[in-house]
C-alpha cells in the first residue's frame, strides 16, 4: 500500500518527461522560421492557402460563390506583393537589381491578368474552363518561384 503512492507519481511524472521537453524545442524552431519570414512572403502564404483550397473546389458549381472569394483573396494578395519586392534581390548583382524587379513585376501583372480571366469563367459558370486556367495559374506560380523566389535553407 505505502509503495503505490510514490508510484504512481514515478509513473506520471515519466509520462510527463517528454511532453515537457517537446515544449522546449518548440520556441527555437519557430524563431528559426521568423527569420525567413518577410511581407512579401506573408502575401504569398496567404495567396496559397488560397489557391489549395480552390483547387480542391474548382470542379464544384455549387462553390462557385466561395470559389469567385479565393479568387478575391488571391488578387488582392497578388496586388500587395505586386508592390514589393522579392528577397532575392539582394543576391542580384547591382547593375541586374532593376530588370529583376521589373521582370518580377511583369509576371506578377500577368498572373493577376489571368486571375482576372479565372473570375469571369467561374462568374459564367464554365468549370471547367475555370480549371484549365487554375491548371495554368499552378504553372505559372512554379515557374515564377524558381527565377524570383530565395532558396530555402535546409533544416539541420
Amino acid at each position: 500500500m505505502k509503495i503505490r503512492l510514490p508510484l504512481l507519481a514515478l509513473l506520471c511524472s515519466l509520462a510527463a518527461f517528454p511532453v515537457l521537453r517537446a515544449q522546449d524545442a518548440a520556441p527555437k524552431r519557430m524563431s528559426a522560421e521568423k527569420e525567413d519570414e518577410t511581407e512579401l512572403g506573408n502575401k504569398m502564404d496567404k495567396m496559397g492557402g488560397a489557391f489549395r483550397k480552390l483547387g480542391k473546389q474548382i470542379n464544384d458549381a455549387t462553390k462557385n460563390e466561395d470559389s469567385l472569394k479565393l479568387v478575391a483573396t488571391m488578387r488582392a494578395s497578388a496586388e500587395a506583393a505586386l508592390k514589393l519586392e522579392p528577397a532575392k534581390k539582394a543576391d542580384i548583382p547591382a547593375d541586374q537589381q532593376a530588370k529583376f524587379v521589373a521582370d518580377y513585376q511583369t509576371q506578377m501583372k500577368a498572373f493577376i491578368g489571368d486571375l482576372d480571366k479565372l473570375d469571369a469563367a467561374l462568374k459564367a459558370g464554365n468549370n471547367a474552363d475555370a480549371a484549365a486556367l487554375l491548371k495554368d495559374l499552378r504553372k505559372d506560380q512554379d515557374d515564377g518561384h524558381k527565377e524570383f523566389r530565395k532558396k530555402k535553407k535546409k533544416k539541420e
